[in-house]
C-alpha cells in the first residue's frame, strides 16, 4: 500500500521458495513456466489485474531465510479510485469463495523491541573497524545493520502494526509478505509496460524540532560532502546495473530530500525504456544487491558485511513486492522493517552507509530514527 493505493492478497494458491546465490533468476524462470500453465481471464487488462504473485527474497545468498514467491487465492486492488477482485485457483479445483468480510482487528498489544546479536556499543566498534577498513582503501563504501528482538503474544493480528505503519508512513511502500512487514521509503525498481523507474535513497538526517530547524537540517543534508559521497555511489551502483537494460535512462540533475515523518533522505530518481524484455524480477536480479543496502565495491562490501554482522540479515535489506503475469511488477527494499515468525519471534533491523568521514555516535543515531516506525507501529 501506498497513498491508500495498492494491493492485498488472501489465502495461498501457490507458494514457491528459493534460495542460494541463484535465488532471484530461479523465481524469474518459475514465474514464467507457471504464467505460460496457465488461463487468465482478465477483462481489465491494467497493472495489478490478472494473475500475479507477491515475493520477498534474501538479502545474502548464505541466507537460511527462503525467498518466497506467493500467489493468493483471492487479490483486492485498489487505483485511483477503482477497485477490483481477482480469483485464482488450481487448474480441476474449484474457484474460492467469496471471503470479503471485514474481520474486526484482534486484542491490542505493545511490545518491548530490545538488543540483538549487535548491542549499540559492539555496532560503534563495527562502524569504527568498517572506517579503518575504508581509510585502508579495501572498500568505499559499507552499509552495516544492527538488530532487535522481541516476542509478539501467540494469534498476535499483525494487522494492528502494519495499518499504523500505512498511517503513519503514507509516502512509503507499505508491505506484509511471509510475516516481513515494513514501510519503506525506497523503491527499487517498477516495470510498467516498457518503462522502468527507481527511486536511489542514500543519505540520512533527523528531522527539526520545528519549521526553521527542519528547514536547517534539511539543508545541512543537501550540502553534506559525507552524505553525498554516499549518495553517488548507491546512485551509479543502480545506474551500472540498469544501463544494460534500457535504451534511455536518465536521473534527476541533482539529488532531492525526501521528507518523512521522522527523517530527511537524500534521494535521486531515476526513468528509462526497457530495450531487451527483461521482467520485473530479471531487473531485481541484476540490481541487487545496490550500494545503498550493500556498499561498494559491492563483493567487497558484502565479504566485510558477512565480517562484521554477527546475524544474518534474513530478508531485510532484500527486494519485496510483486509481480504480474506480463513480467511487469513493483518492488521495493525491504527497510524499516521486521521479521516475524510463526512462533511470534519478531526481528527487527536498521543500517547505515558508512564512509569515511562516518562517526560512529552519529551512525548509531541514524540506526535509532530507522528503528522508529517499528518500534512505534509494535510498541
Amino acid at each position: 500500500m501506498r497513498r491508500n493505493q495498492g494491493l492485498a492478497g488472501i489465502g495461498c494458491a501457490l507458494r514457491l521458495e528459493f534460495s542460494g546465490p541463484t535465488r532471484i533468476t530461479d523465481a524469474a524462470a518459475a514465474w514464467k513456466q507457471v504464467v505460460a500453465l496457465a488461463t487468465v481471464t482478465d477483462p481489465l487488462a491494467r497493472t495489478g489485474t490478472g494473475l500475479l504473485a507477491f515475493g520477498a527474497f534474501a538479502f545474502a545468498e548464505s541466507s537460511e531465510q527462503t525467498s518466497v514467491l506467493i500467489v493468493p487465492e483471492i487479490i483486492v486492488g485498489r487505483e485511483d479510485g477503482q477497485c477490483w477482485v481477482t480469483r485464482i485457483w488450481a487448474t480441476g479445483q474449484s474457484a474460492p469463495g467469496n471471503p470479503l468480510v471485514l474481520h474486526p482487528l484482534g486484542d491490542e498489544y505493545r511490545i518491548a523491541l530490545l538488543p540483538g546479536a549487535l548491542p549499540p556499543d559492539g555496532f560503534r566498534t563495527a562502524v569504527s573497524a568498517g572506517i579503518e577498513r575504508i581509510r585502508a582503501q579495501q572498500v568505499n563504501k559499507v552499509v552495516l545493520a544492527r538488530d532487535l528482538v522481541g516476542r509478539v503474544p501467540a494469534e498476535s493480528d499483525l494487522r494492528r502494526a502494519i495499518t499504523k505503519l500505512a498511517l503513519g508512513y503514507p509516502d512509503c511502500w507499505t508491505y506484509a509478505v511471509d510475516g516481513l512487514v515494513g514501510s519503506s521509503p525506497e523503491t527499487l525498481i517498477r516495470a510498467d509496460h516498457g518503462s522502468v523507474n527507481a527511486r536511489v535513497l542514500a543519505g540520512t538526517i533527523s528531522r527539526g524540532a520545528d519549521a526553521e530547524d527542519d528547514r536547517e537540517a534539511a539543508l545541512t543534508l543537501a550540502t553534506s560532502s559525507k552524505d553525498g559521497d554516499e549518495h553517488e555511489f548507491a546512485v551509479q551502483s543502480v545506474l551500472k546495473s540498469l544501463r544494460p537494460h534500457t535504451s534511455v535512462l536518465a536521473t534527476s540533475e541533482i539529488p532531492f530530500t525526501v521528507k518523512l515523518p521522522n527523517l530527511w533522505h537524500l534521494a535521486t530518481d531515476l526513468e528509462g525504456t526497457l530495450s531487451d524484455g527483461s521482467t520485473s524480477l530479471d531487473l531485481i536480479a541484476a540490481l541487487h544487491p545496490t550500494a545503498a543496502v550493500a556498499g561498494t565495491p559491492t563483493n567487497a562490501a558484502l565479504n566485510l558485511i558477512r565480517e562484521l554482522e554477527p546475524f544474518d540479515r534474513g530478508r531485510y535489506a532484500g527486494p519485496v513486492g510483486w509481480v504480474g503475469a506480463d513480467g511487469d511488477g513493483e518492488w521495493a527494499i525491504a527497510l524499516r522493517c521486521a521479521q516475524v515468525a510463526p512462533t511470534g519471534g519478531i526481528t527487527a533491523y536498521a543500517g547505515c552507509g558508512i564512509v569515511l568521514d562516518s562517526d560512529p555516535d552519529r551512525e548509531l543515531a541514524e540506526t535509532k530514527m530507522k528503528f522508529r516506525p517499528i518500534v512505534e507501529a509494535f510498541g
